[in-house]
């Protein structure tokens, strides 16, 4: 099974591109989505997180806008956070990999925003890099709900720049440039993995 890397800085159009591995048939574990998953009312980042940030916790799920509020403005507080977090999500990736590895699929995708940042792209056959301009970004970012100039800067530096991502990406899809070519890119990412 080949494995395709999926990653972008915010707001570069990630999630889009996501929908259109799908809709070319390619199974997607979204790391988003996980994330949401394990911090929803019974997922197994509940209890963990309530005992480092309880004030985080409302109605049994985390809330996500409090945890937030707390951990970007403390490197401290979100590399606990990060602690608590990576080992279930890696778990998570392990089964989708595992699930699918059984099924002979014979490619997946790994949309994770950190992949570099986190080592994942050790393991893929192919990492395609989403990107746009830093003024698309920005507009695209600052129309998120709840989205403030500073709360970007902070997401961004956390981030390895677009550029390096761009340098170091096997393929390369300019979301700005509209739907064909991000489409193109993609396929072309299948095509390689093939």
């Amino acid at each position: 099974m080949k494995i395709i890397g999926l990653t972008g800085s915010i707001a570069m159009g990630k999630s889009v591109a996501a929908k259109m591995f799908r809709r070319l048939g390619v199974p997607v574990r979204d790391s988003d989505a996980t994330i949401h998953r394990l911090l929803a009312k019974g997922g197994a980042g509940v209890a963990p997180v309530a005992k480092l940030f309880p004030d985080a916790i409302v109605d049994g799920a985390v809330d996500r806008r409090k945890l937030g509020a707390k951990v970007f403005a403390d490197p401290e507080a979100l590399a606990h956070l990060e602690a608590i977090l990576h080992p279930l999500a890696r778990q998570d990736m392990k089964a989708f990999l595992d699930f699918h590895r059984r099924r002979r699929t014979k490619r997946v995708v790994l949309d994770v925003p950190l992949l570099y940042e986190t080592g994942l792209d050790a393991i893929c056959d192919r990492v395609v890099v989403v990107s746009a301009s830093p003024a698309i970004q920005r507009q695209r970012a600052l129309s998120r709900p709840g989205m403030t100039d500073e709360k970007l800067a902070g997401i961004l530096a956390r981030q390895m720049p677009d550029s390096e991502k761009r340098r170091r990406a096997d393929v390369v899809a300019v979301t700005a440039l509209g739907y064909l070519p991000t489409l193109r890119a993609l396929k072309r990412a299948i095509r390689q993995t093939s």
